[in-house]
């Protein structure tokens, strides 16, 4: 029986792996930051933060046949100061990178097109610590090592348990908005702009088949649905299942609503990210999984079923996101 780590195992991907792992007949040992396991006693649950190497070090060198990573070695963090760790005590190490390193010249995406950190033309994009250059710069890492026994996954957008988007915004500045009857402010000019969404079900049903496959070791993976829908249909969506009112304005409205301050990470995440066409080519990844496309869940149908999960006893709360939604709206009589 092959043993799995699963770093990060509480988020929007691996609150769905681990179980997956489990009915594929794996030991499965779990990383996350909640007080009690989420998974049952069949998983060995380990709470602590995996940033620590304290922490972390002692826990992968018992050796693991597997280790899936979701941890986000950005900020003051670096990748450099870990991979080496993982690697050097495991068979085969999966990393988290996105479909966000992708620029937008190639439709639809596969997994040779080009990225930003080597295309842009925006300096400051490239000698800054956004989330897309620094996916990339540690994919590089990868390439560049004399290690082999790794497989680099690259997820779109995902969705999960109390983890909805609408463009750039998380569940609380949209799904919970709505919730309490609230209108959502959201950029005119991603309107028509069409995204991927996948399920985490999904990713993690591909990212554990991706698991201990020769063919996988050094390659990159899509990891998502093919499934594709324009951020207006999105919205359309959420207006069917939770009453979701969309108010659409200006991206430079919307940016300020976002932050007063002007902080440009905020506006690359909205033009480098959500206001390009995310049509996603996930062939690579079914050809190895044996997965198909039909198996994917409808993103409606996912919508759907994640709404359903919010906790019968949620209070939705205004944020400060929220509160400039709110006077935008009511100054502009919208």
């Amino acid at each position: 029986m092959k043993n799995v780590l699963v770093i990060g195992a509480t988020g929007a991907m691996g609150r769905y792996l681990v179980p997956e792992l489990l009915i594929m007949g794996y030991k499965v040992t779990a990383i996350g930051l909640d007080e009690t396991s989420p998974f049952g006693s069949n998983v060995e649950y380990l709470r602590g933060n995996a940033f620590e190497t304290d922490f972390i070090a002692p826990i992968v060198e018992r050796r693991f046949d597997g280790i899936v990573n979701f941890m986000d070695y950005g900020g003051k963090r670096y990748f450099k100061d870990y991979y080496k760790l993982f690697l050097d005590n495991t068979e085969h190490y999966i990393f988290l990178s996105t479909c966000r390193v992708y620029d937008d010249k190639e439709q639809p995406i596969k997994e040779s097109s080009p990225r930003l950190l080597d295309s842009s033309e925006d300096e400051a994009l490239k000698s800054s610590r956004d989330y897309c250059i620094y996916k990339a710069q540690d994919e590089d890492l990868l390439y560049a090592s004399e290690y082999s026994n790794w497989t680099i996954v690259r997820p779109a957008t995902t969705f999960s348990t109390m983890r909805l988007q609408l463009v750039t915004l998380e569940f609380k500045n949209a799904i919970a908005r709505a919730l309490m009857g609230k209108k959502v402010v959201l950029p005119v000019q991603a309107k028509d702009k069409p995204a991927t969404l996948s399920w985490g079900g999904d990713v993690a049903k591909m990212l554990a088949r991706i698991l201990f496959k020769e063919k996988a070791m050094r390659e990159t993976y899509n990891v998502c649905s093919a499934e594709h829908r324009t951020w207006e249909e999105i919205a359309e969506y959420y207006r069917k299942l939770i009453g979701l009112q969309a108010v659409w304005v200006d991206k430079e409205d919307y940016l300020e609503i976002l932050s007063p301050e002007g902080r440009i990470n905020v506006r690359w995440q909205l033009e480098y990210a959500r206001l390009f066409r995310r049509i996603t080519d996930n062939s690579k990844v079914l050809a190895l999984t044996g997965l198909k496309q039909e198996d994917m869940m409808p993103m409606y149908d996912g919508l759907k079923l994640e709404v359903g999960n919010i906790p019968s006893d949620y209070v939705p709360e205004d944020t400060e996101i929220g509160l400039r939604m709110d006077e935008y709206i009511k100054n502009r009589n919208l």
